[in-house]
């Protein structure tokens, strides 16, 4: 295939926007940013969780606490009718003996569910001070996700500022090239999974990073300078230069 040395020139231009492209693709798979988002949103699931823990320990503890309650007024009810009884002087001897040791029961028993509603109290003011460390960290994590997300978010715009921007330069880039050899190229930049063309430094196709051998060199020194020549290597059509060391 012959083309115009200078049309083959302008390939060069048509690679240096693939080449940006495919960073920009590259940078847009590997964002750090993405990998913050999935750290701050495990941190903030991870304390989510926490809050729930520490809210149903507090739960449980208040409806403990409430029943203990419960079972002190219920003694201390009985304690007062009892009372009441003696007071009165309508029971028999016996009774009152039977109501004395009962009050005496009730006494203790009154005494037992008080050290245990106090040691609930304590446990429930230990976990509702856990509860709002937990809530404190889940906000501070919610905060963090926000914010990360928003770096991500500027970093995604950022990239896709850059992939119009080289890929309307590209546009115009391929529409200075001839439909054959445009054509040529994209079919091999297709097979090379980046770009078509590369330039001919100093012996070596900077596409593959290879330098030509004694061979290799001498069949592109004696082409014609419109003659389509490709590196033997990767394919790509070799663009000759002043550089190209010839």
């Amino acid at each position: 295939m012959k083309a115009d040395h200078f049309d083959q020139q302008k390939l060069l231009a048509l690679a240096a926007e693939d080449v940006a492209l495919g960073q920009l693709a590259h940078r847009r798979r590997t964002l750090p940013e993405n990998a913050a988002v999935e750290a701050a949103a495990d941190a903030e699931r991870e304390l989510s969780a926490a809050v729930v823990r520490a809210e149903t320990e507090v739960r449980d503890l208040q409806r403990e606490v409430a029943r203990l309650e419960g079972d002190v007024e219920t003694v201390r009810k009985r304690v007062t009718r009892d009372q009441g009884l003696l007071d009165s002087g309508s029971v028999s001897a016996k009774q009152m003996t039977d109501l004395q040791h009962e009050m005496q029961s009730l006494a203790r028993r009154q005494s037992d569910l008080e050290d245990q509603e106090l040691e609930l109290m304590e446990q429930l003011e230990t976990a509702e001070r856990a509860l709002s460390e937990a809530r404190s960290g889940h906000e501070a994590a919610q905060a963090e996700l926000t914010r990360a997300g928003e770096l991500r978010d500027a970093a995604v715009a950022d990239v896709a500022d850059g992939t119009a921007q080289h890929e309307a330069a590209r546009k115009e880039a391929a529409a200075r090239i001839p439909a054959d050899l445009l054509a040529l190229y994209e079919r091999i930049r297709t097979q090379t999974g980046g770009t078509g063309a590369a330039v001919l430094k100093a012996r070596q196709c900077q596409g593959c990073r290879i330098e030509l051998n004694g061979r290799e060199l001498a069949a592109v020194r004696n082409a014609d300078p419109h003659e389509v020549v490709r590196c033997e290597n990767c394919g790509r059509v070799l663009v000759r230069t002043a550089e190209s060391g010839l």
